[in-house]
């Protein structure tokens, strides 16, 4: 991790071991990446907890087009939704359930946190 002083947001070790693996990496032969993927992880969750604008972002996190690119690039792909479910899948396993759940119970804001949803997962996971 980088020198920069930590915030609440920012993600344990433990959690990002979890997380890491759901992320895309950079693509092999380009140019190697500026901002490692756990920074741009850890500036994310610090809009979606503080709910502040892109622009607003402290400057010791990545500049925050950089963040956003990532942001909307990984949520086009599916990135978000993808790791919400392998969380959960995990977290159930764990608790000894079947990983897919029998049924779901869905309301109209269900859809709508789905980043921050990520969040909750890992923590989810990292608390047992």
């Amino acid at each position: 991790m980088s020198s920069r002083r930590s915030y609440p947001s920012d993600l344990s070790d433990a959690e990002w071991a979890l997380l890491e693996p759901l992320i895309p990496a950079p693509k092999p032969g380009g140019r190697p990446a500026k901002v490692p993927r756990r920074e741009i992880v850890n500036a994310i969750l610090y809009v979606l907890e503080n709910g502040i604008k892109w622009r607003a972002m402290p400057h010791d996190l990545p500049h925050w087009s950089t963040v956003y690119h990532y942001f909307r690039k990984w949520q086009k792909e599916g990135i978000w939704e993808k790791a919400v479910q392998a969380l959960a899948r995990q977290d159930r396993e764990r608790e000894g359930r079947q990983a897919s759940p029998s049924a779901l119970v869905m309301d109209s804001q269900s859809g709508s946190c789905q980043e921050l949803c990520v969040r909750v997962c890992v923590r989810g996971a990292y608390r047992s």
